[in-house]
């Protein structure tokens, strides 16, 4: 079996937390133990952004998301006025999870965001480049 991993964060208690795909939770508690959840399958997001990898990055990084139906998708990258400084997707995908790296070569160091539009659903993330 093979589990994508979404996101690590580690808490103020040393605890690390590690997400993946399907809503599937492990954490790694600074005592040793480790607690491990999977969602239940009627709760499970057909929708989802994940944090960018790495972050924060230079030159480049990882952007995943998923669809649950065939839709027209539109990944943009904005400056921190506001303003679209990258088009990453723009097309009609299937259903599924994808990966899109994003070369910020020619960018500015800054806070940017991207957002993720997949018919009505819209979501917005934060990532850090550091050259």
């Amino acid at each position: 079996m093979i589990v994508c991993l979404t996101s690590f964060v580690e808490d103020k208690s040393g605890n690390l937390w590690v997400g993946s795909y399907g809503g599937g939770l492990a954490v790694y508690r600074a005592d040793g133990n480790i607690e491990v959840r999977d969602s239940d399958p009627s709760t499970k997001s057909t929708y989802s952004l994940s944090q960018n990898y790495p972050n924060p990055f230079n030159p480049s990084t990882n952007i995943t998301y998923g669809i649950a139906e065939r839709q027209h998708v539109s990944l943009k990258i904005y400056d921190i006025l506001g303003r679209e400084s990258a088009l990453l997707v723009n097309e009609e995908k299937p259903a599924g999870q994808y990966t899109v790296k994003f070369d910020a070569t020619n960018l500015p160091n800054g806070v940017y965001f991207y957002r993720l539009q997949a018919g009505k659903n819209v979501q917005t993330k934060k990532m850090i480049l550091l050259k």
